[in-house]
């Protein structure tokens, strides 16, 4: 038996790994394209930044990766197995089905530890660090926040659009500077400009040249007849703090990002549909490792009636698994401001749900 247990972990865990690679690194690149694209085209970022990003939104991408690859390689494997009748002769040997899935059972536990370690301790730190990264960019290099043919709006009560940056020089500026309610009430336009970052003084100094600014109306912004012609400027210099940035930042913490001992905090002090929403954070944070267990009960049955060897087929029917388990934590995370239908009741549903099929599919797999 030691030599089927060898042979079984060893399938098991290249294949994990490899799935778990694989679908990293389609969350790894998704994440680049949906936030750092603009910053790569058109902005000078450092390519230590990019790293430190990709570091940062790794342990997050490994919550959903492990227990999907974990799925997948289960699939594989034992689809394998059944296709080539070795399941067979193992049973005809005297070696039931529960006793060639002991190595399987070692690694569920294994990732289902490794994972309430990542969503209790690691990705939370390290989404919190990658929600201040943006300010650790702008106080080592301000100018990589301005880009050509872009809105920047990561400045607090200021959108800034500038049709062409070279360097630090700028072409066609126009700032908006907003009110409470993020209208612009005051719009500035400048030909040319240069960016200076003051770090001492920790703000971009915008020199603007051959500007010119209009005066809304405060009561009512969006009435263009009340707009006022300010004077014109051959010169004059915007300047904006980096500490507002960095106190805007610090205002929307992402829940994902706050700590176990802060997400208690907030059930003690919030009211009650914060309460709800930490709550549902916590419980969220503990049931979803379990998901490894659940997928490694359902998986092995699937895998065996599938009877099949191809990795397409094992890839699509993870995908389908993993979305349909999914699919609950998404809804529950969206109702996690309703404290009426209680969603952190709801986050352990496909957990509950999918270890009973499994146990049921398992039961009858191991009497056939």
């Amino acid at each position: 038996m030691k030599l089927v247990d060898r042979f079984v972990s060893r399938e098991l865990l290249v294949n994990l790994f490899f799935a778990i690679f694989v679908l990293s690194l389609v969350l790894v690149i998704g994440n680049i394209f949906r936030k750092l694209l603009p910053l790569l085209v058109n902005h000078d970022v450092p390519v230590e930044y990019l790293i430190s990003f990709i570091a940062y939104v790794l342990p997050f991408s490994l919550i959903f990766t492990i227990p999907w690859g974990l799925l997948t390689a289960i699939l594989l494997v034992f689809g394998r197995l059944s296709a080539d009748n070795e399941l067979v002769a193992l049973r005809a040997n005297g070696v039931s089905v529960p006793r060639v899935c002991v190595m399987l059972g070692a690694i569920a536990v294994l990732c289902t530890i490794v994972c309430l370690w990542l969503n209790v301790q690691v990705a939370p730190a390290a989404q919190e660090k990658l929600r201040s990264s943006l300010f650790d960019l702008a106080t080592r290099n301000p100018m990589a926040l301005f880009g050509s043919d872009q809105v920047i709006d990561e400045f607090p009560g200021r959108k800034i659009y500038v049709g062409k940056k070279e360097g630090n020089k700028l072409q066609n500026i126009t700032v908006f500077e907003l009110n409470d309610n993020s209208l612009p009430v005051r719009v500035t336009f400048a030909r040319t400009g240069i960016l200076e970052a003051d770090l001492r003084n920790k703000q971009i100094l915008m020199h603007l040249y051959d500007a010119r600014y209009q005066q809304r109306d405060e009561k009512d912004p969006l009435d263009l007849r009340k707009i006022h012609d300010g004077i014109s400027m051959a010169e004059g210099t915007l300047p904006i703090s980096l500490d507002e940035l960095y106190e805007k930042e610090k205002k929307r913490p992402s829940r994902s990002a706050l700590s176990i001992a802060q997400l208690l905090e907030q059930l003690k002090t919030g009211d009650r549909r914060e309460r709800s929403a930490s709550r549902t954070e916590l419980n969220k944070r503990f049931s979803f490792p379990f998901s490894c267990l659940a997928f490694a009960l359902v998986g092995v049955p699937l895998g065996v009636t599938a009877h099949r060897r191809e990795t397409t087929i094992g890839f699509l029917l993870s995908l389908v698994i993993a979305i349909s388990y999914f699919l609950f934590v998404i809804i529950a995370d969206t109702l996690r401001n309703n404290p009426r239908v209680h969603p952190e009741y709801l986050v352990w549903f496909p957990n509950a749900l999918f270890i009973t099929l499994g146990i049921v599919l398992f039961v009858r797999l191991s009497k056939r």
